[in-house]
């Protein structure tokens, strides 16, 4: 007989704890991201405009205003070509864009209900938390606005941006406390959808945006809102995985529990761990597919690896 494995254990015992470490980020935790900071320094995502003062901007990319078209250099984004002048002119041609001041860096976090699943070290919300905490710090490192969005299934509560210590810390303490509520949240009141149409209200200028969640049902829940997003923003789409999802567990049964319901899993053999395997991977090539078509920049954090571990540059 195939002996019954109870994927929830781990979190019935953690939770048991007086101590909500990996169920709920801790207020510490945030603010140790800042640690970090210095892996990201190397990181080149598109273009290497310089903010004003001695600070590199914190995320390069397109979000500055249009200055001119010229001949198209080896080494430019090729994004940045203007492929009307390129078609006219039979040789292609680039569109430069002068540098905006007070930059605005803005983070859509998801810490609903969707969220709270985890088999290893830690749930998906607590390492989509620390994520965005270490963009905060990175945004403030070079003199960026940082604001941030959190859902959490049943609203979103958004915080204008500021450039200073002081509200970032003010942001850490309500992610810190939103991220224990929501463990006893188990409703959906309002969808993704309408949470970004949220943000993207607040938006006032040109911004970096970073959507960080886990994304099921893309195209429903996410797709059309971080289109219109991407028209304005550069966006970056932060894909927040449990290597569950990924990689298919050993031969056996699973017993698996969200709120009331209850689902078995079965694993049973090669043949459905390499169904397991492609349907993780033809959920992601539909990821990468918008935002290759969107001029979206997409990312993978796996929430049982140090976050470090994915800040290889790209």
């Amino acid at each position: 007989m195939v002996k019954l494995h109870d994927i929830t254990g781990w979190w019935k015992n953690h939770k048991e704890k007086t101590d909500l470490r990996g169920l709920a980020v801790r207020f510490d935790e945030l603010t140790a991201m800042r640690r970090y900071v210095p892996y990201l320094r190397e990181f080149k995502f598109s273009n290497t405009a310089l903010q004003s003062g001695d600070a590199r901007s914190a995320f390069k990319g397109r979000g500055m205003e249009f200055a001119e078209v010229r001949s198209y250099n080896y080494g430019d984004d090729v994004r940045d070509i203007d492929w009307r002048v390129t078609a006219r002119k039979n040789q292609p041609f680039t569109k430069l864009y002068t540098e905006e001041k007070d930059r605005e860096v803005y983070i859509w976090l998801d810490l609903s209900p969707k969220m709270m699943f985890g088999t290893k070290h830690e749930l998906k919300a607590v390492t989509a938390a620390k994520t965005a905490a270490l963009l905060g710090w990175f945004a403030l490192a070079n003199r960026d606005r940082f604001g941030l969005a959190v859902y959490d299934g049943r609203q979103t509560q958004i915080f204008q941006s500021k450039r200073t210590q002081e509200n970032l810390l003010a942001i850490f303490k309500k992610v810190e406390q939103i991220s224990e509520e929501s463990l006893k949240n188990q409703q959906i009141n309002e969808d993704e959808a309408k949470s970004l149409q949220k943000l993207h209200k607040k938006i006032s200028r040109r911004a970096i945006v970073f959507v960080v969640g886990s994304f099921d049902n893309f195209e429903q829940y996410y797709g059309k809102e971080i289109a219109k997003l991407a028209k304005n923003n550069e966006v970056f789409v932060v894909d927040v995985y449990d290597v569950l999802e990924e990689k298919a567990p050993p031969h056996g049964e699973y017993l698996a529990q969200y709120g009331q319901q209850k689902q078995l899993l079965v694993s049973d053999g090669e043949f459905f761990s390499e169904k397991y395997r492609q349907y993780f991977i033809q959920k992601r090539k539909i990821i990468r597919q918008f935002c290759a078509k969107f001029n979206c920049r997409y990312r993978e954090i796996r929430s049982d690896l140090p976050i470090y571990k994915h800040l290889r540059p790209v």
